[in-house]
């Protein structure tokens, strides 16, 4: 009895300490010292593979807001490259890239279809066309097409997925040693149409699958071209995202000859268990995003744009009866988070993270902070005339920041933002909130600034 009562007593004292729990922070901004071209907009977006229908084209305006460099395209078989021999059909896939290109990004092409006449049998794991001319022809046909189109198609990804197959939404299931095959047949078709263009692969599921080393020896051996890498992580921990970029090099390093660009090009928080605290989701991207940069990669896609229903019929013509049921009921039954826009096109608060990430124009200011989760980026935009902070709290419990600014180069008007994931609208002026600006003579200042859990926060320095 008298051990549960302490045990309670100490419920009792410790809950409500720990929630009162304050960690004391300082974070510097040197604005006089300029790092380089922070590049925000290399941390761009991806849509799924999930319907032949421009799934987002009522919300070009809002994504082009964003200024994201690259969008992620899925050319799956719906889009029936190939609907018979020597005949090709690529006027439904244009639509989609052409709300791409409204959008003032470029399509990232990831090829992952299976034309039923070369692939008669569906099976996820028959990977190799009966006839690999037609396959050849087919894929140097689509990229002939954009280049004449003048889409600006830069990138063309070998395959989604591989190592999972149609759990991955793809029909396509690989081992090491025909991955490569299919890699080597598909860049060389590609290279044909457009020498200019840059392959890659395999946007593994795993980035540890044995498919990317046996990729990379082939490619150091044989002399084969690889000008970018691919992986994806669904994972609430940027720290377990990071330590996939940090693997991604580890296996590069091995292959000096090498040099691809690195991309991370589908990532989200954990979508089997994701964390239902609105204020998650925005401040887990930025600080991913900040994991992303510091670790040196090159690119991410976000995943995804917009949610979206799966047409049932539409996959069993080239899944099997368990691949389509599985991809129907995760999207059409299971609660998706994925998305920026829902399925009703309502938007969610991570779009507004990636709103303020865009404004991050210009060349990143050095920022240091003494806390592990409590992160920023800063930037000077000569164009704009204007800096920029942004600066969250990637933690469950408050911190108190105290905030210098050092260097301030002339007298300037601040303008404050806080974004308010668990604001009742979904406007920009609710999400988004605007506090008092004030102005500051030019020199150093000093700010105490509360973060509460998940808090991100915005100034402009204008």
């Amino acid at each position: 009895m008298r051990t549960a009562l302490s045990f309670a007593l100490l419920v009792i004292v410790a809950g409500p300490l720990a929630q009162a729990q304050t960690r004391d922070v300082s974070v510097k901004v040197s604005f006089g010292e300029r790092l380089g071209p922070l590049e925000i907009d290399r941390m761009a977006l991806g849509q799924g593979g999930l319907s032949d229908e421009p799934m987002w084209d009522g919300r070009v305006a809002e994504v082009r807001a964003l200024r994201p460099r690259l969008i992620r395209l899925f050319i799956q078989e719906y889009f029936r490259l190939l609907p018979e021999r020597g005949r090709y059909h690529f006027e439904t896939l244009d639509r989609t890239v052409d709300t791409i290109l409204a959008a003032g990004a470029r399509p990232l092409m990831c090829i992952c279809f299976k034309p039923r006449v070369l692939f008669p049998t569906i099976d996820h794991d028959i990977v190799e066309p009966n006839d690999e001319a037609e396959w050849e022809r087919l894929v140097s046909k689509l990229v002939e097409h954009y280049r004449r189109r003048n889409a600006g198609i830069r990138y063309w990804e070998i395959a989604n997925e591989p190592d999972i197959g149609e759990s991955g939404g793809c029909p396509y299931r690989f081992r090491p040693e025909s991955y490569v095959r299919y890699y080597r047949r598909t860049a060389a078709a590609i290279l044909r149409a457009d020498p200019e263009a840059r392959v890659g692969g395999p946007a593994l599921a795993n980035v540890r699958s044995p498919i990317l080393p046996a990729l990379l020896d082939a490619c150091d051996k044989d002399k084969l071209p690889l000008h970018f890498i691919s992986w994806h992580i669904y994972s609430s921990s940027p720290s377990r995202v990071r330590g996939t970029i940090d693997h991604a090099k580890e296996q590069l390093r091995k292959h000096p000859a090498l040099e691809p660009e690195t991309f991370l090009d589908e990532w989200n928080m954990d979508l089997q268990n994701p964390p239902l605290d609105p204020r998650f989701q925005p401040c887990y991207i930025l600080e991913t995003i900040w994991q992303m940069k510091d670790a040196g990669l090159g690119w991410s896609c976000y995943y995804h744009i917009r949610d979206y229903q799966v047409d049932y019929d539409r996959f069993a013509r080239f899944m099997s009866p368990r691949g389509t049921a599985f991809m129907t009921r995760w999207w059409n039954r299971m609660p998706q988070f994925d998305g920026l826009f829902d399925y009703q096109n309502q938007v969610r608060p991570s779009y507004f993270a990636f709103k303020l990430l865009s404004r991050l124009t210009g060349d990143r200011l050095k920022v240091v902070s003494s806390d592990p989760t409590v992160h920023a980026f800063a930037t000077h935009d000569e164009k704009y005339e204007i800096d920029n902070l942004l600066l969250w709290n990637f933690s469950t419990t408050e911190a108190s920041v105290d905030l210098t600014w050092e260097g301030l180069p002339r007298d300037m008007l601040l303008r404050p933002i806080t974004l308010d994931a668990a604001a009742a609208s979904s406007d920009e002026n609710a999400r988004l909130r605007p506090d008092r600006s004030s102005r500051l003579r030019k020199g150093d200042h000093h700010l105490k600034v509360g973060l509460d859990p998940y808090a991100i926060k915005f100034w402009s320095f204008e």
